[in-house]
C-alpha cells in the first residue's frame, strides 16, 4: 500500500520549491522501489483567499492522515491587513497544533564547498555537522500570560514559563535516540542557576541519560552555548533545549551555514510529523522561477528518514545535493563570478541528475 504525503505548497515560491521537491521525492521513489502516493492541499494566504481560512479543515485532516506532510512558506504583504486570527501564518501554527507536533529538528551542516558563505573563520566551520532539537509545543510561548494588568501603580505584563516532566522526558528520549544514529554526543541547553523550570529540564535530561550509556551528554547555560556556537560549532552533535532558547538557538546555528535557503526542517508529531525550508515565503521573487529549491529538497530527504524511516534514500537525496554544489551549481542567492548559474528548475534537475 502507498504511503502517502501531503504537499502544501502556501505563498510566494512555495509553489516552486515544492515542485522541485516531489520530483526529487519522486526520483528517489524510483530508485529505491517506495510506493508513495501524494494529495496537494492549501494553506496560508492562498487558502485564505479562496476558503476565508489560513487552514481550511480539509487540509488538516489530510494532514492528519498522511505518513508525511511537505510544506512550502506562507505569507505575504497581501495579507498585511488581514484580521490577526486569520493571517496566513496562523496556518503553521494550527499545522503544529492539529498534528501534536512536539519537535523541531534543525540540522546545520557546512559543505566543503559553502565553507566561503559562512560570516564564520573557514577554519571554525569547517566541518561543523550539528542537530538543533527544540521542544515546540511547552514552556513560556505556551504559559499562561497577561497583556496588561495594574500592579501598585503601574502597568506591568507578564508571561508563565513552565515544563512537566513528561515534556522534557519526550524531548530528551528524541534527542538520545538521534544522537545513536549521529556521533553519540547530546548537549542539554538550559538556564539552570537562575531558572527552576531549566533545574527541572536539567534533572529530567540526567535520568533520560541513564538510558542510553553509548551516548555522551553534557550541559550549557544557554548564554555560555550561544558564544561556543559562534567559536567553535564543529564542537556540537545534537543539541537540546526548550522552546525559547531552541528559538533563539537555532537561528543563531542557521547563520553558521552561510544561507537560509539551504537549511530544511522537521517538526515531529506523535503520528504526522511535518517537514519544511526555513526561509519564508519571498513573495519579491514568487513566480521568477529562481528561488532556491535546496532547503526544501533536503526537507524531503528529511521526511524520508523521519517519516518513512528510508534512511538509504534520504542519504542519496544528501548526497545528490552535496555532489551538485560541488559542481559549482548556484542558485542567484548564493551565485559568484566562476560558478555555474541555476535557476529552480535547472537546480532541481541537477539534483535529479545524480540520483
Amino acid at each position: 500500500m502507498a504511503r502517502k504525503i501531503v504537499v502544501i505548497p502556501g505563498d510566494g515560491i512555495g509553489r516552486e520549491i515544492t515542485d522541485a521537491a516531489v520530483a526529487v521525492l519522486k526520483k528517489a521513489a524510483e530508485k529505491f522501489a517506495l510506493e508513495l502516493s501524494y494529495e496537494e492541499h492549501d494553506a496560508g494566504g492562498t487558502a485564505y483567499d479562496k476558503y476565508g481560512t489560513p487552514l481550511p479543515e480539509a487540509t488538516l485532516l489530510a494532514a492528519q492522515a498522511a505518513d508525511g506532510v511537505l510544506f512550502g512558506a506562507v505569507g505575504g504583504d497581501k495579507w498585511d491587513d488581514v484580521a490577526p486570527a486569520l493571517r496566513p501564518e496562523k496556518a503553521i501554527l494550527g499545522l503544529r497544533k492539529g498534528l501534536g507536533l512536539y519537535a523541531n529538528l534543525r540540522p546545520v551542516k557546512v559543505a566543503d564547498s559553502l565553507v566561503e558563505y559562512s560570516p564564520l573563520k573557514p577554519e571554525l566551520v569547517r566541518g561543523a555537522d550539528l542537530l538543533i532539537v527544540r521542544e515546540l509545543i511547552g514552556g513560556i510561548y505556551f504559559g499562561d500570560k497577561c497583556e496588561s494588568e495594574m500592579k501598585d501603580g503601574y502597568e506591568r505584563a507578564w508571561d508563565l514559563e513552565n515544563y512537566s516532566v513528561p515534556e522534557a522526558e519526550r524531548i530528551a528520549k528524541l534527542a538520545f535516540e538521534t544522537a545513536k544514529l549521529r556521533r553519540a554526543h547530546v548537549t542539554s541547553v538550559d538556564k539552570a542557576n537562575v531558572l527552576a523550570t531549566s533545574r527541572l529540564w536539567r534533572r529530567t535530561v540526567v535520568q533520560v541519560a541513564k538510558g542510553y550509556p553509548e551516548v555522551e551528554l553534557n550541559n550549557l547555560y544557554v548564554d555560555n552555548c550561544a558564544m561556543q556556537l559562534a567559536v567553535k560549532p564543529t564542537q556540537f552533535d545534537v543539541i537540546v533545549t526548550g522552546n525559547l532558547f531552541g528559538d533563539i538557538l537555532s537561528d543563531e546555528a542557521a547563520v553558521v551555514g552561510g544561507s537560509i535557503g539551504m537549511m530544511p526542517s522537521a517538526s515531529i508529531g506523535e503520528k504526522t510529523s511535518l517537514f519544511e525550508p526555513i526561509h519564508g515565503s519571498a513573495p519579491d521573487i514568487a513566480g521568477k522561477g529562481i528561488a532556491n529549491p535546496v532547503g526544501t529538497i533536503l526537507s524531503a530527504a528529511m521526511l524520508l528518514r523521519y517519516a518513512l524511516d528510508e534512511e538509504k534514500a534520504a542519504q542519496a537525496v544528501e548526497r545528490a545535493v552535496d555532489a551538485v554544489l560541488d559542481e559549482g551549481w548556484r542558485t542567484v542567492d548564493l551565485w559568484k563570478e566562476g560558478f555555474r548559474k541555476a535557476n529552480t528548475e535547472e537546480m532541481a534537475e541537477a539534483v535529479l541528475s545524480h540520483i
